[in-house]
């Protein structure tokens, strides 16, 4: 029966971590996040061996070698197509997640990584650099998707005191993906120029096993009540995701929300970008994820090894000093998802902008002056204060800034804004490199600082508060009064908790 999952009215709120919230806060992040960081850094190594290839099948088909400048621009692409990709797939997430559920289109979408893996992985048998081009967008588009759905499932699953602990679990295998690249493309693993092909394919092996065990996981518990209304599956959710904790409040909880909802119906991004009710939360998204790229974060990661080439580095040493540099990354990542719960999400994210920016700014002076050692500990400043918040917070502030009718369509404008902007930076560093020189890192010093001082002025801390309580804080900064913001659905379309005889019970309330 379902009133017997449901424990007693006193119980605490709080809730312990479980196995089950673990398990798939890690196989849902293995699978999708991972493989996110992975392909980020996994052009960094055999950058030359793509660059050849490039230029050996063009002598061959049509005759010509491409110069210099063909080939950075060709190479380019292959870097920043994963960016239009992954914008492709950020702009289909709000109709999947309304369709197929959260962990519904995390499965869908693993069809694309086989595809994928497959186009990559044969591209140098076949003779056709186009395969490596289009395998990369169609990654790029399964990482625009899972890169929005994972913490907006694990944002839904998790009780509010560990919605900031879950929440980073994703950021922290990017940055184990990152690292894996930066190992496997070591030249004694596969930076070899016949391995190159393989290394770019081993997307699927996470993948593989996301699918073989994410489907015996249930669906975020809000997705079935607020937007199926199946009760019984809500519960059956929470019992397993819950081993202590008081299932009736947090029903409850999801209950006021679906009454402060005009409609449970998904709006669309356009309504959002108009809707008064939720200005300055969409100003936050938007100042987030533009920042977060416009950061320089992905510069570094893209080019790496050019960046330490231009740093003074002997050829021999850049893998290795960028391998320590991942290590670095999954740390910092670490130290962030332990102290979240205990800081907050505003302290990790302004401590975190302003360590970037001051690290740009000693890039800045290094490379003028040749200090080449201290050029690489700026370079892994920026890694660590990326790593530490703002390389998941602003995802994980997405699910918690809005309500359930709105937060499809926010992961949507979220994830155009920051692939939009990775396509820019990885597109046009190079030549922004080239153009200004050591300069260029002053441009991102200003981005980090300005998003420093707007969470400091604009941002309120969210740690361990429902969504319903983080919607009322915006109330007064949005110019919405008291009596606008309780606009109650129907009744009849609401769950209603009700006591029989003692015990918690379910039942829809007329």
């Amino acid at each position: 029966m379902a009133e017997e999952v449901l424990l007693a009215e006193d119980a605490g709120v709080s809730v312990h971590l479980t196995k089950s919230l673990l398990a798939v806060a890690f196989l849902a992040s293995f699978g999708s996040s991972m493989l996110y960081g992975f392909n980020l850094a996994v052009v960094n190594s055999p950058a030359e061996y793509i660059k050849a290839f490039y230029n050996q099948t063009m002598l061959e088909r049509y005759g010509w070698s491409m110069d210099e400048e063909a080939i950075v621009l060709m190479y380019s692409l292959t870097v920043s197509i994963f960016a239009i990709g992954g914008m492709t797939g950020s702009l289909l997430v709000g109709t999947l997640v309304t369709k197929f559920g959260r962990k519904g289109t995390l499965i869908r979408s693993t069809v694309l990584v086989f595809m994928a893996g497959a186009l990559m992985g044969f591209s140098r048998v076949c003779r056709y650099p186009s395969m490596v081009i289009i395998g990369r967008f169609i990654t790029g588009i399964h990482s625009g998707i899972s890169l929005s759905v994972v913490p907006m499932y694990l944002g839904e699953i998790a009780p509010k005191n560990l919605r900031g602990f879950l929440g980073l679990v994703p950021s922290i295998h990017i940055c184990v993906g990152v690292f894996i690249a930066q190992i496997l493309g070591l030249h004694e693993l596969l930076g070899k120029e016949e391995y190159w092909p393989l290394l770019l394919s081993l997307v699927v092996i996470p993948t593989f096993f996301q699918l073989m065990l994410l489907p015996w996981f249930p669906e975020s518990p809000r997705y079935l009540l607020i937007e199926k209304r199946n009760v019984h599956a809500t519960i059956m959710a929470l019992k397993w995701y819950r081993s202590k904790g008081n299932i009736q409040a947090e029903i409850q909880e999801m209950e006021e929300e679906q009454r402060s909802l005009s409609s449970v119906q998904t709006v669309s991004v356009l309504s959002l970008l108009f809707d008064r009710h939720v200005r300055w939360q969409v100003v936050t998204i938007i100042v987030f994820n533009i920042g977060t790229q416009l950061s320089g974060i992905d510069a570094i990661w893209f080019y790496t090894n050019r960046i330490f080439e231009n740093a003074g580095i002997s050829a021999p040493q850049i893998q290795y000093t960028t391998v320590g540099t991942g290590a670095i990354e999954v740390l910092s990542g670490m130290l962030g998802c332990f102290t979240i719960e205990r800081l907050g999400r505003r302290p990790l994210m302004i401590a975190g902008f302003s360590f970037m920016g001051l690290c740009c700014i000693g890039i800045t002076l290094t490379l003028l002056f040749q200090l080449r050692y201290i050029s690489v500990a700026c370079v892994v400043g920026i890694i660590a204060g990326f790593c530490i918040g703002p390389a998941g917070i602003p995802f994980l502030m997405t699910a918690e800034l809005f309500k359930q009718s709105h937060r499809p369509a926010a992961y949507t404008l979220a994830g155009c804004l920051n692939w939009l902007s990775n396509f820019a930076i990885g597109f046009l560093f190079p030549f922004l490199q080239k153009g200004m020189g050591a300069y260029c890192y002053l441009i991102f010093c200003a981005v980090c600082m300005f998003v420093a001082f707007y969470t400091l002025l604009i941002v309120p801390e969210t740690k361990n508060k429902t969504f319903v309580e983080i919607s009322h804080m915006f109330k007064a900064r949005n110019g919405i009064l008291q009596e606008e913001s309780t606009e109650l659905v129907p009744a009849s379309t609401c769950v209603k908790l009700s006591k029989m005889n003692g015990y918690g019970t379910l039942g829809l309330h007329d």
